[in-house]
């Protein structure tokens, strides 16, 4: 996918995570203590990403999955136990050097670290997509056209994020826009359930798909809804 609007946040969230933000993702992600506001962060990303792995198949094993914006490489980590072999992209070449510093010995050979583009059709056919955050900066329509791509892929399910659009968070992305520009991270971008789901049912090339489980996480600065596809 080559749209304009994709290219300019994908170039934004690369400089972003790969430079701006690195030190304080390393610490976000690991056991070190952090204050308050990261601390409901971290408590709502290992809620949504044993969310998404519940919605897993318990044994993985035969199974491809891809990790589409694996950040520090938690979630792929947890996949390579249950037996998946993993491809685990990211934007980020620090993050995917700390994903693989992360990653136990013995399932360094279940895993693929890559550094790029999470729609490569290079990386082959998958099992299984998962996209845990990695989608939440994204305007809708290209939301939809990620899942377009996904699914291309794709043969029995893709899980992903995006951010709802409710009152606390349209707060929070207000005073957001009030910080300095140099202290911005890429903007979330809100998002109504209906508006995704209408959009996924006008999409042709998602017809085969059926939406699934759902949630809402909400843990203070955190924020972010679940959603299943899987072929029938």
């Amino acid at each position: 996918m080559s749209g304009a609007t994709y290219q300019r946040t994908r170039g934004k969230l690369e400089q972003y995570f790969d430079r701006t933000a690195i030190d304080a993702w390393r610490r976000l992600t690991s056991d070190a203590p952090v204050g308050r506001i990261r601390a409901t962060v971290r408590a709502g990303r290992d809620d949504m990403r044993a969310t998404l792995l519940s919605w897993l198949p318990a044994d993985l094993r035969g199974r491809r999955v891809l990790d589409a914006g694996c950040g520090s490489g938690a979630l792929a980590v947890e996949a390579a136990r249950r037996g998946a072999d993993v491809v685990a992209v990211d934007l980020s070449p620090r993050l995917i050097g700390i994903a693989r510093d992360r990653t136990p010995d013995g399932l360094a050979g279940r895993i693929d670290f890559r550094v790029g583009d999470m729609l490569d059709a290079s990386f082959g056919r998958f099992d299984h997509v998962v996209a845990m955050d990695s989608l939440i900066h994204y305007h809708a329509a290209d939301i939809v056209r990620v899942l377009t791509g996904f699914s291309a892929r794709a043969q029995a399910s893709i899980l992903f994020t995006y951010a709802p659009r409710t009152p606390a968070l349209m707060l929070m992305h207000a005073v957001g826009r009030l910080l300095p520009r140099g202290d911005r991270a890429p903007a979330i971008q809100p998002v109504a359930s209906p508006r995704i789901a209408q959009l996924i049912a006008r999409e042709p090339h998602l017809a085969g798909w059926a939406e699934g489980r759902t949630r809402r996480i909400s843990t203070g600065f955190y924020k972010s809804q679940a959603l299943e596809l899987f072929m029938p």
